[in-house]
């Protein structure tokens, strides 16, 4: 469990706390379980009344749907010949120096960790995953088995951002981010080309 912390109290502006919320639900569905996680302690942490989490979200269970909801405009105006280059900066984006992005995007994958066993969370990670990701790359992709596709190139970024990342696997962590762009590209490429699947 986190160790108890007390932000100071919000000022009375909605947006900002609701945003300070759903930060503090990321940070706290990160280092804990679904089930273990209370909504108290993700309120105190944002410096704001228990009551305006189910005011501004419902439920734990659509707070923990937008907690894991990847970002709006994630393959807004990309390409599909620009797809490799783009999962690999997805990747590396913490590199090019958006400290707070990288952040974010290590709560996502961490919540993921802790979460996807369970039959709940489980369920409303696959969801978010198929309406943010995959079903827009898959559509981007076109042709045959654009899905299993879209599904292999995210497997190959799950999988690499795990390995630097979450467990910082050395020979990853170390090398170069622009020998590892190259790398990582020619492995997406290969995951989401068509003809990669024939027999």
């Amino acid at each position: 469990m986190i160790p108890p912390t007390q932000a100071p109290p919000r000022s009375r502006n909605a947006a900002a706390t609701r945003q300070a919320i759903l930060a503090s639900a990321r940070r706290h569905f990160a280092r804990d379980s679904y089930e273990n996680v209370g909504l108290r302690e993700i309120a105190r942490d944002a410096g704001a009344d228990p009551a305006l989490v189910s005011r501004y979200f419902g439920s734990k269970e659509q707070l923990f749907k937008e907690s894991v909801r990847a970002d709006k405009d994630l393959m807004q105006g990309v390409t599909r010949d620009a797809l490799p280059a783009h999962f690999a900066a997805l990747l590396l984006d913490g590199d090019s120096g958006d400290a707070d992005h990288a952040a974010d995007e290590m709560d996502r994958l961490m919540i993921l960790l802790r979460s996807a066993t369970s039959p709940k969370p489980s369920s409303i990670i696959r969801e978010a995953i198929d309406e943010d990701i995959l079903g827009p790359v898959a559509a981007l992709l076109g042709g045959a088995d654009a899905s299993l596709r879209a599904s292999l190139g995210l497997a190959v970024l799950m999988g690499a951002g795990i390995m630097r990342s979450a467990l910082a696997i050395a020979p990853l962590e170390s090398l170069s981010a622009d020998a590892l762009r190259a790398r990582l590209t020619a492995l997406f490429a290969a995951a989401l080309d068509e003809g990669s699947g024939a027999v």
